[in-house]
């Protein structure tokens, strides 16, 4: 059984960072999208930033410029980068990978538990 674990949650006033990281369990033999959710109370799951296989990015609009997505393909870990840190920015972070972790696995999505982040003063 893969699973995905993030760190990198937590308390922090308007304005401040936080960097979120998310690894696998077990290396995946093959990995194409990982990606960066978030689920705010009362509110659907959205869409945070994705990042492909070679590299290509992808925001929501409300981030753009604030938040930095990255991946090692090597050790199979997405970073999120969270700068200039909004309330409006607290929720549950998920982290999702899509691929197999062996030859004959089908390509499907994982997902990890989440990290509660709170932007607070």
């Amino acid at each position: 059984q893969v699973q995905l674990v993030e760190s990198g949650g937590g308390l922090v006033q308007p304005g401040g960072s936080l960097r979120l990281s998310c690894a696998a369990s077990k290396k995946f033999f093959t990995l194409n999208v990982m990606a960066w959710h978030r689920q705010a109370p009362g509110k659907a799951r959205e869409l945070v930033a994705h990042i492909t296989s070679k590299g290509g990015t992808n925001y929501a609009d409300v981030v753009k410029g604030r938040f930095t997505i990255s991946r090692d393909n090597a050790k199979n870990t997405v970073d999120l980068q969270m700068n200039s840190l909004e309330p409006e920015d607290t929720a549950v972070y998920y982290c999702s990978f899509y691929g197999g972790p062996n030859l004959s696995s089908p390509l499907r999505y994982y997902w990890g538990q989440g990290t509660q982040v709170t932007v607070s003063s």
